[in-house]
């Protein structure tokens, strides 16, 4: 439950109470029945972990070039896959191989 700090408007006392959501405000002071008024304060808020900062977020611009980077990349990798040659991965020429070694 939150603790709520009021100040009697008369006189300036202050008092802090433990109250449900539900529960009504206090309105008058215990000492000279004066009127009550909340007294709010800081909030005390931790932000943890990146993306909190100006510099952390990307302009538009630069979210397109870097997608036009990863393009290019993608198709400069496609290109030296075709050209490479493929690997011989069956058995027969495994074991074609290792016959011509031993001889």
């Amino acid at each position: 439950m939150p603790t709520y700090e009021y100040a009697c408007r008369s006189c300036g006392e202050r008092l802090e109470v433990v109250q449900s959501f539900a529960d009504p405000p206090l309105t008058s002071c215990g000492s000279c029945g004066g009127s009550l008024r909340k007294v709010f304060g800081a909030v005390g808020i931790v932000f943890k972990g990146s993306g909190f900062y100006k510099t952390d977020s990307r302009s538009n611009g630069a979210t397109k070039e870097k997608a036009g980077a990863s393009e290019q990349a993608r198709s400069d990798s496609a290109s030296k896959e075709a050209s490479a040659p493929a690997p011989a991965t069956s058995n027969a020429a495994a074991g074609a191989s290792a016959a011509a070694s031993s001889s």
